[in-house]
């Protein structure tokens, strides 16, 4: 058996794109032999796993679970690089199995769920030829927990003191179509306050001109505490009937709202801007040669 050197892992890393822990036990299981390695790695599929692994996630799934007495719940979001992909029993099954497995956990994080269901998801993606990431987990608990999923790609759980599971996937659901940023206006940053007040008066500039000063910190005053309003949870009016706040709608069930957490697909992921043309050119040029 050869001997399995720093070297010979970095060398059989850069030319699968695996880790490298993969490659160590790769390397090992060979017997030390590079290339037996890499023979090996192939017909499990992980050197295409690996390389798809550069690709960027951005659809897939959201999915929540809650416990049967409503005293807690996980929500978690798995990436995929199309949503056609994300309508697929197999990925399906691999969101469902890795729910599954933070709920009955307890899990709090998403780095143990990602590295006990490494396995599954190389499998996945040398299978179906996508990146497949599990990007995100939340665990909530308290007296009354409420889920509300739109479609796959909208998830949200709710925090009730008090109140009913009927209560909580009502506030759920208007979150999720509402999309708040903080649950009351005192959440809501200085700074965040402060831009919108600029913004106010940038776009504004003509109409304030030549104003009274206190004109026009009423007209500011206004505009802020709409903002204040349209950004917190406990302010917005209520998506089912737009004559109630939601927060007023909660106290008036004997309810608090004590927090909620919303996911969307893909939100805040970065994604790449494909040149067609050029990607079409440059396949082209490659022909050639």
């Amino acid at each position: 058996m050869a001997e399995i050197t720093a070297a010979l892992v970095k060398e059989l890393r850069e030319r699968t794109g695996l880790g490298m822990m993969d490659c160590k036990k790769a390397l090992t299981a060979a017997g030390g032999d590079i290339e037996k390695a890499i023979d090996d790695m192939r017909a499990a599929g992980a050197i295409k796993a690996a390389k798809k692994a550069g690709n960027i996630a951005a659809e897939g799934s959201i999915a929540v679970k809650i416990a049967a007495d409503n005293k807690s719940g996980v929500i978690i979001e798995v990436n995929s690089q199309t949503d056609f992909l994300a309508l697929q029993d197999d990925f399906k099954a691999f969101v469902a199995q890795s729910l599954d497995k933070a709920f009955d956990q307890g899990l709090t994080d998403a780095a143990p769920l990602i590295e006990s269901q490494e396995e599954s998801r190389l499998a996945l993606v040398a299978k179906c030829g996508e990146n497949v990431n599990i990007r995100r987990l939340t665990r909530v608990e308290g007296d009354t927990v409420g889920a509300y999923l739109h479609g796959h790609r909208i998830g949200v759980l709710v925090v009730l003191k008090g109140g009913n599971p009927e209560l909580a996937k009502d506030i759920a659901m208007h979150v999720a179509a509402s999309n708040p940023a903080v649950l009351t206006p005192a959440d809501v940053s200085e700074e965040l306050i402060a831009k919108e007040k600029e913004i106010f008066l940038q776009l504004n500039a003509e109409k304030i001109a030549g104003k009274p000063e206190n004109i026009v910190e009423n007209m500011v005053k206004g505009r802020i505490n709409k903002f204040l309003a349209e950004a917190s949870l406990v302010e917005q009016a209520f998506v089912k009937d737009p004559e109630i706040k939601v927060g007023d709608l909660a106290k008036k069930a004997g309810a608090e709202i004590v927090s909620f957490v919303r996911y969307e697909v893909g939100e805040g992921i970065e994604k790449a801007e494909v040149d067609f043309a050029a990607e079409v050119a440059a396949q082209v040029a490659a022909s050639k040669q």
